[in-house]
């Protein structure tokens, strides 16, 4: 009856060759990525065989070695699923999570071989389970109190999970990094208050921790490059309507007089806009869409910093670092909230530059700057 609804060639699997193929395949994965467990972990080189992408990577990251596997086995696939759990909720751990789900199938393939059914076998594993985390409540240690020890703690922690990093070598360098960040955030636990900045160049040792906000963006041509006592409009709003965009109709005109007519129409509407937007009081203006040159020299001569082009997930963050909301439309000005912080600034990072927000209205944003 099977094979009325099956492709021809295809084969199935059922019983004790069923139980073998899925101990076989979860089990290889797991030997794939054993010999790059701990700090003498071995690395792998990856090779695409796409034919337009044949690139080779190295490396002894579990999540990064899992995802590059085409798999046709249904226990291996749980089992990568496990490891891109285990990267997407801790960040760390991916290679021991797959390497212990390997060798419980292990163990549990001779006890098969016994006879013993396999909800016996899971019972026993939920058994195991709540004596483990027993164990570990036990012999868990709560420094929270004492500022001082927790930062050992959490120190020590960052170095053991940066041994088998290719930071390895300045592990204690970036492991201060990473505690100084967190310890900034004050026990809020918002990731979103600390970004992560590469750039090119330099040493490893010139990655440094910017008490502040980097926006890797440019500042309008002609525009303050500094200013103080900032109040940010956050938006994410069209700024290129100066430009004649009609769809799926036509105008038919009898001069060139009227197409000037219909593009001083156009501008006429964002000049209006950007009147708005300036009587919200705001001296900065960051917008997730890109700003054109009407709407940015209006900026300039009345002062304002106009920033283009934050990405969604850039434009979300400074809302939740500087205090602010995203607006995107700006009839209604006491309805706005507008973010704030001390200074906005032009730096350099190496050879580029970069936009620094210091004394954000959440003391806790800070950002690592990445060399190397």
């Amino acid at each position: 009856m099977e094979a009325a609804f099956m492709d021809s060639g295809t084969t199935v699997d059922k019983g004790e060759n069923a139980r073998l193929s899925s101990f076989i395949g979860a089990i290889a994965i797991a030997d794939l990525v054993k010999t790059t467990l701990g700090p003498k972990g071995m690395d792998k080189i990856l090779q695409r065989i796409s034919e337009n992408d044949q690139s080779i990577s190295v490396t002894n990251d579990g999540a990064t070695i899992l995802k590059s596997i085409n798999l046709d086995n249904a226990a291996a696939k749980v089992l990568v699923d496990i490891a891109k759990v285990q990267d997407d909720e801790v960040g760390d751990g991916t290679t021991s999570v797959a390497v212990l789900c390997g060798e419980l199938l292990r163990e549990a393939e001779d006890l098969i071989n016994q006879r013993i059914h396999p909800q016996t076998i899971a019972e026993g594993w939920r058994l195991a389970r709540k004596v483990a985390r027993a164990a570990l409540e036990a012999s868990a240690i709560d420094n929270s109190a004492d500022e001082a020890e927790f930062r050992e703690d959490l120190t020590r922690i960052a170095s053991t999970t940066l041994s088998s990093k290719l930071v390895t070598y300045e592990k204690e360098y970036f492991a201060k990094l990473a505690v100084d960040a967190v310890m900034r955030l004050r026990g809020s636990n918002n990731l979103d208050h600390i970004q992560v900045l590469k750039k090119p160049g330099g040493h490893l040792r010139d990655s440094y921790l910017e008490e502040g906000f980097l926006l890797d963006k440019k500042i309008g041509v002609g525009q303050p490059k500094r200013i103080e006592n900032a109040k940010i409009l956050l938006a994410n709003t069209s700024m290129d309507t100066d430009k004649i965009k009609i769809y799926g109709s036509r105008v038919r005109v009898d001069s060139l007089n009227k197409v000037a007519e219909i593009e001083e129409a156009e501008k006429e509407r964002m000049r209006q806009k950007c009147e708005k937007i300036i009587a919200h009081g705001c001296n900065v203006f960051i917008n997730r869409q890109l700003i054109y040159n009407l709407p940015e020299s209006i900026f300039t001569e009345r002062g304002i910093m106009a920033i283009e082009h934050a990405d969604f997930d850039g434009i979300e963050r400074l809302a939740a670092v500087t205090g602010g909301e995203v607006a995107s439309t700006f009839d209604r000005p006491d309805l706005v909230t507008m973010g704030e912080c001390d200074v906005i600034e032009e730096v350099m990072i190496g050879e580029d530059k970069v936009i620094r927000l210091g004394g954000c209205k959440s003391g806790e944003a800070c950002s690592i700057v990445l060399r190397g």
